[in-house]
């Protein structure tokens, strides 16, 4: 049984491709939902983890998580504007950080949450690892989202 959204949609746009869900019988969940349904055809962006990394290509924030997050939501961001969506049309996240510490994860997860990036609220998943792919790496978030469609006289070839 599919159970309803907790959020209002975002737009009329997602409201037209995106569906947020809240199983009914399981707990709710804080700030995420259990599962985002995507209309048929809608265009899709699968987005490479965003690293805490600056143009330079220089790690900012090292050994601060929290600092970490916020670059990589910033990086994240950038993505999503390169491919035509926002933070309102991500569907789905992981997010990666490098502790054993339940006190870090919810330290990360409340930079994600003040972020915007939860507002759908998408489906997400906070793991603790033990490394990253770059040296000081703490954190990294990958995601899924919506494009939605751009009306004709701001489409770019």
């Amino acid at each position: 049984m599919i159970g309803k959204s907790l959020c209002p949609p975002h737009s009329l746009q997602e409201s037209a491709v995106i569906r947020r869900v809240t199983a009914p019988a399981l707990f709710p969940p804080p700030a995420y939902s259990h599962a985002s349904v995507v209309e048929a055809g809608t265009k899709l962006a699968f987005l490479a983890g965003s690293v805490p990394l600056d143009a330079d290509g220089e790690l900012v924030g090292a050994g601060d998580p929290v600092r970490q997050a916020e670059q990589v939501l910033a990086n994240l961001e950038e993505q999503l504007r390169a491919v035509g969506s926002d933070f309102a049309h991500v569907l789905s996240t992981d997010v990666y950080v490098v502790t054993t510490e339940p006190a870090v994860l919810a330290a990360v997860w409340k930079v994600v949450e003040a972020s915007g990036l939860s507002t759908g609220p998408h489906s997400s998943t906070l793991l603790g690892v033990s490394c990253l792919g770059y040296p000081g790496q703490l954190v990294e978030i990958t995601a899924t989202a919506a494009v939605p469609e751009q009306p004709e006289e701001v489409r770019t070839p």
